[in-house]
């Protein structure tokens, strides 16, 4: 189910006052960003996890036939790795709608991994949204990822981008690689 969260999220405008804010990618905006930013910088952010958890009724998927896509969960002691971008406060009107499907915009603590800290914002797509699927044994998420197409490409595709971006910043993830695996024995690599 598409829960359009466009409008709660065009509330939420927190310190944006300035210039630019800081913006925390852990899942498709790793590997695309098509949205104006200043800089972007490697970072992390505590206590959370990434997971193939939320239904993609909008973009890797349809209404009837819903992809996985990440979003994130609280974990004490963990850490998510991803990419952080300088963008201007207008880059987060289509933002906003790239992320409707039950994300919400929450601010966070941003460690950069070449050093220093601050604030920035999320989108997370949390357990009580519309669209969250929450957790499934490794091989149903993966058959479910293997088989979904929507408007935005192949959920497959989606996932393989995600664990490249990752390997490039070199993370171990093992809840992406180990879906990344099962989905290749589930739908082999086009020849």
């Amino acid at each position: 189910m598409i829960a359009d969260t466009t409008a709660i999220n065009r509330q939420r405008s927190w310190f944006i006052e300035g210039n630019s804010l800081w913006l925390f990618g852990y899942g498709s905006l790793l590997y695309k960003a098509d949205f104006p930013y200043l800089e972007c910088r490697p970072a992390a952010i505590r206590g959370w996890k990434r997971r193939f958890w939320q239904g993609s009724h909008d973009h890797r998927g349809t209404p009837q036939a819903p992809g996985r896509v990440v979003t994130l969960t609280e974990a004490a002691g963990t850490r998510c790795v991803g990419m952080a971008y300088r963008i201007p406060p207008e880059a987060l009107g289509p933002l906003d709608v790239r992320e409707k499907n039950g994300y919400l915009r929450f601010t966070t603590e941003l460690t950069f991994l070449d050093g220093g800290n601050d604030r920035g914002l999320v989108y997370i797509a949390t357990e009580d949204n519309p669209a969250f699927l929450g957790p499934a044994p490794v091989p149903e998420m993966a058959r479910q990822i293997a088989h979904s197409h929507g408007p935005s490409g192949s959920n497959r595709d989606y996932l393989v981008d995600l664990a490249h971006a990752l390997r490039r910043l070199g993370e171990e993830d093992e809840h992406v690689f180990a879906l990344e695996e099962a989905v290749w024995s589930v739908s082999p690599s086009p020849s």
